[in-house]
């Protein structure tokens, strides 16, 4: 008999509280019983963003929701900062790129953070030259976070928004919204919001409402001008998808109930314990210490291994699902998930399987040292 036990960055494990709101009957969606749903599930979505402003819910996935801060925000010739550190800080330069938008790109050495001082330089003295700057919170390719509190310091007096892709992040790593004056933030329903794909998130500030409005680019089914009319009404411009709203109030309940502080320190122990084991095991890091995600640990696999191999076999023969190398580092990293409805016995039990998989081919080790050091720091 297998169990199958889901520890990517994305989808993550669903609550069965969640999959038991999934599995109500369905409501229409034009209606008093779903509005105040809607109403419910902003608030509480706020709550996670640490926002008084505008939340916005889209039928889609993260991506969508990077794409509506694209298309809302700028205008084709305009000039905008992207910061490529892994493949989805690669993906804003894409964006901007399918809306004629010029991108100066800070390229970061994939397993870093961009640096104050690079943001910086690229700003200086430009205050109406870049009309935004689009960075990562959590780059799931690398297991890096950026410091958005210190990039949010540079930009917050400048004419600039800053926009933050916090689809891996949100609820998982801190992050101030309103406080380190975020302008922009996006995420999606199916990493620390422990829901299934489909749902996209915005948030916008008063600063970004103004660029929204002079922007000349073409939208229709992501124009946020439309979503906030419509929210006036306490509607969406667009059918919603119905049973995702109502599941996303039930694990919001249970993030507010948990408390951020409580979900911050859990998954950052969490990530605690694979590192240690990585390290107990002789495994290295692939992002910075310095800068190593909470959210998601990439591991380098280790030499003459092969790392697809080692993925396919904790997944197709033991049940155990973690996350493969992605670009370049096909093959030659995994990661592993800390985020979402993942605890401590999912850790270890995942770490276990990790140890049974790297031991049979090949790699050898004190069998149950990488595990005795994660739960060192659990025990803690």
């Amino acid at each position: 008999m297998k169990k199958n036990y889901l520890l990517t960055p994305g989808p993550t494990p669903l609550p069965p509280q969640v999959c038991e709101a999934l599995a109500r009957p369905i409501i229409h969606h034009r209606t008093p019983q779903f509005q105040a749903i809607l109403k419910e599930a902003v608030e509480g979505l706020k709550y996670v963003f640490q926002t008084k402003s505008d939340v916005f819910i889209l039928s889609s996935s993260g991506t969508g929701a990077m794409e509506a801060a694209v298309a809302n925000l700028l205008s084709s010739g305009d000039t905008a900062i992207t910061v490529e550190g892994g493949k989805f800080g690669e993906r804003w330069t894409e964006l901007c790129s399918a809306y004629g938008v010029h991108s100066e790109i800070i390229k970061v050495e994939w397993g870093k953070a961009v640096t104050v001082e690079q943001i910086r330089s690229q700003v200086a003295g430009r205050r109406s030259q870049v009309k935004a700057v689009f960075v990562t919170l959590c780059e799931t390719s690398t297991g890096v976070t950026n410091d958005i509190k210190a990039i949010a310091e540079v930009i917050k007096n400048t004419d600039t928004v800053l926009v933050v892709d916090a689809i891996s992040g949100l609820g998982v790593i801190d992050l101030k919204t309103d406080e380190w004056a975020v302008d922009v933030v996006v995420s999606g329903s199916q990493k620390g919001l422990m829901l299934p794909p489909g749902l996209g998130f915005i948030s916008i500030s008063e600063k970004a409402w103004k660029l929204i409005e002079a922007s000349k680019s073409p939208r229709y089914y992501f124009d946020l001008r439309a979503a906030k009319k419509a929210w006036g009404q306490a509607d969406t411009p667009f059918t919603t998808p119905v049973s995702l709203v109502v599941a996303l109030n039930t694990a919001l309940k249970m993030l507010k109930e948990e408390g951020l502080e409580n979900v911050f320190t859990r998954c950052r122990k969490m990530a605690e314990a694979v590192r240690a084991a990585a390290s107990a095991l002789g495994l290295k890091l692939y992002a910075d210490a310095s800068c190593a995600s909470d959210a998601i640990t990439a591991i380098n696999v280790p030499s003459g291994l092969d790392g697809e191999k080692l993925v396919k076999t904790m997944r197709d023969i033991y049940g155990v699902t973690i996350a493969g190398g992605q670009a370049q580092l096909k093959g030659k990293s995994f990661r592993i998930a800390t985020m979402g409805y993942i605890n401590e016995f999912d850790i270890i039990l995942a770490l276990s399987c990790l140890e049974k998989v790297l031991y049979q081919m090949g790699y050898k080790f004190e069998l149950g040292i990488g595990v005795r050091a994660a739960q060192e720091v659990f025990l803690k």
